[in-house]
């Protein structure tokens, strides 16, 4: 298929009810209508909290190639503005994160500076701008926030254009899983720590994005470092297993137990993988912390923290999150074959420090691109991004568990290898991609 016309119609084209076409993941005007339209209207994750404990602490954040700044006001508020001088477009800030010591932005070319508001303050020569337009103006304006900002649980999400749905409007039903893992904390609360794995995945995020719920691969993909895994394990006989094979033996799971994890799609692309069961429900004891749970949140709800541990629940299209371990991945599309990815990592505040080796051992392990794990799947990302532009077969199948008329279920459960969960993306995609385009 050429896209001779990118319509809203043959864009939604390119998703069929159990194929998409190739070009979601080649085609470079996709992409910037991408980052335009999908990315301007859903909401995406910028950070958290706990990375701006102070006022004046700030940080910065591209998404959809626009620049960010992100930072705790004198008030103690949370703002996200456009990292762009109001004068010539400069940048304010360039590093990634910090303290502003003068609490004001103050912008290194022509030192026109900004209140934490976004508020121009201060410009040099004053007296020229006198009887002219500026402060009628954009520029006079000062600094231009984000057109909608929400902090839920201290995650921090972001919506670039003015049109589009609410937050709880676009998240709905998926948000009790952040809920879920702020929970793991006895005072409720999460802060980043370890720092952060990034790396650059040469290949569509789509492809990355729909690995996170591919449940099929591990047995096949993994094989090799699950055998290793295996012959050590052995050799330690019964000595205490190592955190690290705690947590990359249950990749050896045959297909049955993938299967039998369950799934469950939302509306807007978010699904959860594991809904039942997952490689981290397997964990060993946590002592006395369960106790501090059971005391904070009650029986009930620290039995159903501490047990629903999924694979992953992604909050279309950004964000990737694990209960158990407290991990995140966050998606950064920078071109149509270039995608930044993310790994942070949560102390639990209250719990044991166990919880936050936990997850500090997984990114390594699953998320680090020289780990035993992750290299098997960035040579194969990298590989389906070259594939794909060879053949005559135009389209991508995701027909496993197809049902005609799925479509018209906005929330339904399914297995834990079901392609569903990525059809879903797809579809969310079309709509988003097309929303606020009119047809010809």
């Amino acid at each position: 298929m050429i896209l001779e016309q990118l319509s809203p119609a043959r864009i939604r084209a390119l998703v069929q009810g159990d194929k998409v076409h190739k070009d979601l993941y080649l085609s470079e005007e996709l992409f910037a209508i991408e980052q335009r339209e999908l990315f301007g209207t859903t909401w995406s994750f910028l950070g958290h909290a706990s990375q701006i404990a102070e006022s004046g602490d700030f940080f910065t954040v591209d998404i959809a190639g626009q620049s960010l700044i992100v930072l705790r006001d004198d008030k103690g508020e949370i703002r996200a503005l456009h990292n762009r001088c109001a004068h010539k477009g400069a940048q304010l800030l360039t590093t990634e994160s910090g303290r502003l010591t003068g609490r004001f932005l103050r912008c290194p070319y022509h030192a026109w500076s900004y209140r934490l508001d976004g508020a121009l303050a201060a410009y040099p020569l004053r007296s020229g701008y006198e009887n002219t337009g500026l402060l009628a103006c954009e520029s006079g304006r000062g600094l231009s926030p984000v057109a909608g900002l929400h902090v839920y649980r201290d995650f921090i999400f972001a919506r670039l254009n003015a049109g589009g749905p609410s937050f709880h409007e676009y998240f709905g039903e998926v948000l009790p899983m952040i809920d879920l893992m702020v929970d793991r904390s006895p005072v409720g609360r999460l802060e980043i720590a370890g720092g952060v794995l990034r790396n650059i995945v040469h290949c569509n995020w789509k492809l990355y994005l729909e690995n996170v719920n591919d449940s099929v691969h591990p047995v096949s993909t993994h094989e090799s470092a699950v055998r290793a895994a295996q012959t050590v394990a052995r050799d330690l006989g019964s000595e205490p297993m190592p955190m690290a094979f705690e947590q990359i033996l249950p990749f050896g799971e045959k297909y049955e137990f993938f299967e039998g994890m369950g799934g469950k799609v939302f509306p807007n692309g978010h699904s959860i993988s594991g809904t039942r069961f997952s490689v981290h429900s397997g964990y060993g004891s946590l002592g006395d912390y369960v106790k501090d749970l059971q005391a904070a949140h009650g029986q009930e709800r620290a039995k159903q923290v501490l047990e629903q541990a999924p694979q992953n629940t992604v909050l279309y299209p950004s964000l990737a999150i694990k209960g158990s371990p407290q991990t995140i991945r966050v998606i950064r599309p920078i071109a149509v074959d270039k995608t930044v990815i993310e790994a942070w990592n949560f102390r639990t505040v209250g719990g044991p420090d166990l919880l936050l080796d936990r997850a500090l051992t997984y990114s390594r392990l699953a998320f680090s691109p020289m780990s035993v794990v992750a290299h098997d799947d960035l040579h194969l990302f990298e590989s389906q991004q070259k594939g794909l532009r060879s053949g005559p077969n135009q389209w991508v199948s995701l027909h496993r568990d197809h049902e005609p008329g799925e479509s018209d279920r906005q929330t339904v459960e399914t297995s834990g290898t079901s392609e569903l969960l990525m059809r879903n993306q797809h579809r969310a995609w079309a709509r988003f991609m097309t929303m606020n385009m009119k047809d010809a």
